[in-house]
């Protein structure tokens, strides 16, 4: 990537919104560029944080394992979307593992140079408090899902949220763009591969989404019953 495409890239970024483009400049020179294949992991848990990513292009999932081994899937990002920022804040390990779902351009910042733009724009810190409030906010979201919403409530609420992100109207109703597979809806869900694809099914029999290979489409009814 050039200078020019990095600076597009962080205009779009939410936690640089409003800085002016001397400062907008520094952060270019100083990011780096990596290209990472499919299923690849970023960083694991427990890992110390030294960078900011960026997603360039490309998609990631934040994981966290259980004891036994089981998968749960917390959130997914996509192009214009950054992580790894808690651990730039507190000095602590990391807290999740980011893992690509997709083959992934990242740039990255050094966590002396994010502390130091910090520090020269109150304006980001700002953007970063109110981004981790908005993130917060989120997670108690999902944990009042899974302990109140039966499974049925808790896949509905995620092709929901799914579509508010990333979806497009067509003329059926809303198109899931990026849909995650069936395994990823199950971990998010806390449940089964089985389960969410008979819940799928039944979505579909009462006419509440199309479904054609991964191409999900949530009609108006979906909206109406589950809104």
């Amino acid at each position: 990537m050039d200078s020019t495409r990095i600076r597009e890239l962080l205009k779009k970024v939410s936690i640089f919104a409003n800085i002016d483009d001397q400062a907008l400049g520094r952060l270019a020179s100083l990011v780096q560029v990596r290209e990472v294949g499919k299923d690849s992991l970023i960083f694991g848990q427990d890992d110390s944080g030294d960078a900011l990513f960026i997603i360039a292009s490309g998609r990631v999932k934040v994981v966290l394992y259980g004891e036994n081994g089981k998968e749960i899937t917390l959130t997914f990002f996509g192009e214009g979307d950054f992580f790894g920022e808690m651990s730039l804040l507190d000095d602590m390990p990391r807290s999740a593992n980011v893992i690509t779902c997709e083959a992934s351009t990242l740039v990255i910042l050094k966590r002396s140079d994010f502390v130091a733009h910090l520090e020269e724009s109150p304006a980001t810190a700002i953007n970063v408090l109110g981004e981790l409030s908005r993130r917060l906010r989120k997670a108690d979201e999902i944990i009042g899902n899974l302990a109140l919403l039966d499974v049925y409530g808790r896949v509905a609420r995620l092709l929901m949220d799914l579509a508010e992100k990333d979806g497009e109207k067509v003329e059926e109703g809303t198109l899931i763009r990026k849909r995650p597979t069936q395994q990823d809806l199950a971990s998010m869900a806390n449940t089964s591969r089985e389960t969410v694809s008979r819940v799928l099914g039944d979505f579909q029999k009462r006419g509440l989404l199309e479904m054609d290979g991964k191409r999900v489409v949530l009609g108006p009814h979906f909206f109406r019953e589950h809104g």
